[in-house]
């Protein structure tokens, strides 16, 4: 019997395209045991039911201690640099009933009336940003719109004051460049970052304010029990999965809608129009099609299971795919269609069960706008480079765009903000 070979994984090739290769995983080994980049081997998990059964799965812990490498000390798992930098204690590496505990007092800063509260904020940014540009009549839509927008909004959430936030710009970024390659570059960015966050708590006891920071010490200074080092790691966590997915949002939004003109022209009338429930819709699809968070953050299997009639062994590390699962023809009709007004959109782009995102409310707010402010603004906005040029950032669990070179008319932004 004829079978397409197994497609090679993880290389750059791949990254550019995962989507063949899922489609691969999903039809021959939906449970895959594999080897990763870093040399840690994981089960990756592609099929919708399989994914949604196993984020949800209490078995499956996010604490790294029950990696079973990690008894060897050598655990090569998690975001790089957190652990040297004593950031290991927020909500991706830790389980109830601590997890129930940190997740109550952070929600505070995302519920939907603090987050209505900072649209304006964001439009502001947004806006800003597109007059800094404007008149050039070209720009790199990830370094100039997509990068700094969801950067300053986290440093505004947070309290960073205003004079420090270009550094938090820097650290940030040198994070993003070196996603890709050596561990230590990252783990340098996330020393900074820790430093400074510290130093910023011990500022802040003395004069607090109304932000996310300010909050955490309120809260431990009522007896909720949050110590420095969980407070300085909650902050550090909200700005790296804050950051990194709504960049990814927005240029991988863009290069999609370049890509199918009649799904451009549906979303551009609906911002004309300014058609919320359509914009809303299309932003939910665009997570699907193809979303900012390829792979769920780690898991490790606290006993043996079964997932997909695959046996899980105790401390193996499980990764669920959630860009393989969003396009499971079982679950989505045409799957690898971007369909703006699709319905029964319930993709797994922000998690699913306790762990799912609690900044979902956030990056919806900051993508929306921003590519609503886009195509608004700039109705022309056109790639000014072809998608075979383009260059996808590697890694595991993230997926983006590195630049994203665009063109437009200078004055079709003139009295359109």
């Amino acid at each position: 019997m004829n079978r397409t070979p197994q497609p090679e994984l993880f290389t750059w090739e791949f990254a550019t395209d995962p989507y063949p290769a899922y489609d691969w995983l999903r039809e021959h080994s939906p449970v895959h045991w594999t080897v990763l980049p870093s040399g840690v081997e994981a089960w990756l998990v592609t099929r919708y039911a399989d994914a949604r059964q196993a984020l949800a799965d209490s078995r499956l812990s996010k604490n790294p201690a029950h990696h079973a490498q990690d008894a060897r000390g050598k655990s090569r798992t998690g975001i790089p640099g957190e652990r040297s930098a004593n950031l290991m204690t927020h909500l991706l590496n830790i389980d109830p009933p601590d997890h129930t505990r940190l997740r109550r007092l952070v929600s505070k800063a995302f519920t939907p009336r603090r987050v209505a509260a900072f649209a304006p904020r964001v439009q502001e940014l947004a806006d800003s940003l597109i007059d800094a540009f404007a008149e050039k009549g070209s720009a790199d839509l990830i370094h100039d719109f997509a990068f700094p927008l969801p950067i300053y909004a986290i440093c505004d959430l947070l309290g960073v004051p205003p004079e420090d936030q270009d550094d938090f710009r820097d650290w940030a970024g040198m994070m993003i460049r070196h996603g890709g390659g050596p561990r230590g570059g990252v783990a340098r960015s996330v020393k900074r970052i820790r430093t400074y966050l510290t130093e910023l708590i011990h500022r802040k006891r003395a004069d607090l304010g109304d932000d996310l920071i300010s909050d955490l010490i309120r809260a431990s200074d009522h007896g909720e029990h949050l110590t420095e080092n969980e407070a300085a790691a909650m902050a550090f966590v909200i700005l790296f999965a804050g950051f990194e997915t709504t960049i990814n949002l927005i240029g991988n939004s863009v290069h999609a809608l370049f890509g199918d003109p009649a799904q451009r022209a549906v979303f551009q009338d609906a911002v004309e129009r300014g058609d919320g429930a359509v914009l809303d819709g299309a932003v939910e699809e665009l997570l699907r099609f193809d979303g900012p968070v390829e792979l769920a953050t780690w898991r490790y299997a606290t006993e043996p299971l079964e997932i997909g009639g695959r046996a899980i062994r105790e401390g193996d590390p499980v990764l669920v795919v959630l860009a393989a699962a969003d396009r499971d023809p079982e679950r989505f009709p045409e799957p690898g269609t971007l369909d703006l007004v699709r319905r029964d959109n319930q993709h797994l782009g922000y998690g699913h069960g306790i762990h799912y995102c609690l900044g979902a409310p956030l990056a919806r707010l900051e993508g929306r706008t921003a590519l609503e402010t886009l195509f608004r603004r700039l109705p022309d906005l056109r790639p000014a480079v072809e998608p075979d040029d383009l260059r996808w950032r590697g890694g595991l669990i993230m997926r983006g765009l590195r630049t994203l070179p665009v063109e437009f008319a200078p004055e079709s932004a003139a009295g359109r903000s």
